[in-house]
């Protein structure tokens, strides 16, 4: 592997000088298979059919969110092949952050990175956050203070994925196939209830005045928009797979099936979700201003007489695989963007196990903390629905704007590189890319849609300004030209320049 001769400038960006033991000390081990990474790319999703959704039915009704969740469908799945592609081309551990940087430079590629960092760091904060409060509603763990529930959950899983990629994917693999298996079973059960039927799905009423306003489309047009933040959430972290490409045994072949096969998955899943968990109880009147909309369907399925507890645990599925997924995608991007010197490089420190135990650890701290402030900072009644979603949107507003970014990068890569090697192809191309970038961008505009979320946004965009100011200030002085993602990158480069 080459190094560059001391301190070395290019562009607006300086590299350091490192040695092999740099390099030995911050290695992953393969481990892999399609059928793993399907595992922990569902798992990471999957929580979103346990809750979160459902809050598109009070700003959009069952129409509004319906349709925001087909043009959210249309734009995974461009983005999908998108990414297969590119992670077939570029397999290294910075997923996204790989993608820009080699189509955007330094500037570009650490700002990708970084709101991939705000999304996987903060979303395991809020899933654990709603996971406790969950086990208060158990009779006699209700005295337990919440803080103790999110200080084991960190602990315990943090811990599993510290002591090597082989338990965490078995875990997450064993997990998510319960998770699912919950879910397939509540759908078997859900026709032959008494409480079905499909008119609940249309039961929230018109809001008087608004023009267009009418049973399927209760806030019009306007909801459709303001619906689609919650339709994200069926999807949303599907994109972390690419992460996983330097632990996968054959990741030009493995990634793309377990990303199109996981995207299947979820398409079925949310339809399912939609329509089934809409149509029992109160109905999408009801459903939307739920806590726990899947626990809340089996109750109307099957009475409380099925025990209050057994309610908690069955809710409780869904939202510990994707705890348990995204804890492993925060480690991974905060590894790869400090082993590149974007982030300070003691963070992807790997050890002998081979897992970024540092960033594991960092990831969890920040996460506590961000938990604490929603704790302190949630109003004093009836505001857990209007914190969660505000902190939906934060995690989706920082989702969208690095996939805005990769597809402008498989855009770009195809026209700049088109003699790169590319294993795989997306049968979709640039028209696809288009597509998705342009729903992208619609997304992005509508985590402003509703009022009452946008102090979040706007807390999440100056976050991303510190960052960048981070970036200009120190880190871009101090990059590794030896990390996987800066070398391709940089050879790209050099063959660009000699042409």
């Amino acid at each position: 592997m080459s190094q560059p001769e001391k301190p070395e400038k290019k562009s607006s960006v300086r590299y350091d000088n490192v040695d092999e033991k740099y390099l030995s000390e911050r290695q992953l081990k393969k481990h892999a298979g399609w059928v793993l990474l399907w595992a922990i790319g569902v798992g990471a999703v999957i929580s979103g059919d346990y809750g979160g959704w459902n809050q598109g039915l009070a700003v959009g009704g069952f129409g509004g969110l319906a349709i925001a969740t087909v043009l959210m469908a249309v734009m995974y799945l461009c983005m999908v092949f998108t990414i297969a592609e590119l992670s077939a081309a570029l397999p290294h551990a910075g997923g996204f952050f790989s993608f820009t940087r080699n189509a955007f430079g330094p500037t570009g590629g650490y700002l990708c990175g970084l709101t991939d960092t705000i999304e996987y760091v903060l979303t395991p904060a809020v899933i654990v956050y709603y996971i406790s409060g969950y086990l208060q509603q158990i009779p006699f763990l209700e005295e337990v203070p919440q803080y103790v529930w999110w200080l084991l959950f960190y602990a315990f899983f943090v811990v599993i994925n510290i002591i090597g990629v082989e338990l965490t994917f078995r875990v997450s693999l064993v997990v998510t196939v319960i998770a699912i298996g919950v879910l397939l079973f509540f759908y078997a059960c859900v026709p032959f209830s008494e409480s079905f039927d499909l008119a609940k799905l249309h039961n929230i009423p018109p809001r008087d005045g608004l023009i267009g306003a009418n049973a399927w489309l209760p806030q019009g047009w306007e909801g459709v928009f303001a619906s689609l933040p919650f339709a994200i959430w069926f999807y949303l972290a599907i994109e972390q797979l690419p992460l996983s490409a330097e632990e996968s045994h054959d990741v030009v072949n493995d990634m793309p099936k377990a990303l199109i096969w996981g995207i299947l998955t979820l398409l079925v899943l949310s339809l399912l979700t939609l329509v089934l968990n809409s149509s029992v109880g109160g109905g999408a009147l009801e459903i939307g201003k739920s806590e726990a909309p899947l626990a809340d369907g089996f109750k109307a399925l099957f009475g409380e007489g099925v025990g209050l507890t057994l309610m908690v645990v069955i809710s409780l599925t869904g939202l510990i695989a994707s705890f348990h997924a995204i804890i492993y995608a925060y480690g991974r991007v905060l590894f790869a963007l400090s082993r590149a010197g974007y982030f300070p490089r003691w963070i992807s420190i790997t050890g002998e196990r081979k897992t970024p135990f540092m960033a594991l650890i960092l990831g969890a701290l920040i996460g506590l903390v961000c938990t604490g402030l929603i704790e302190y900072t949630k109003p004093p009644a009836g505001g857990t629905s209007i914190v969660g979603a505000a902190l939906l949107n934060m995690a989706v507003f920082g989702a969208v704007i690095s996939y805005a970014l990769v597809m402008l990068s498989y855009i770009k890569l195809r026209v700049s590189r088109p003699n790169m090697r590319r294993p795989y192809k997306s049968p979709l191309g640039i028209p696809g890319a288009v597509v998705g970038f342009v729903l992208s961008i619609f997304a992005l505009i509508a985590t402003f849609a509703v009022k009452d979320y946008r102090f979040a946004i706007v807390g999440t965009a100056a976050f991303i300004v510190v960052g960048m100011l981070y970036f200009f200030l120190y880190s871009r002085n101090h990059l590794v030209a030896q990390a996987p993602e800066e070398e391709d990158a940089l050879i790209a480069e050099a063959e660009h320049e000699l042409a």
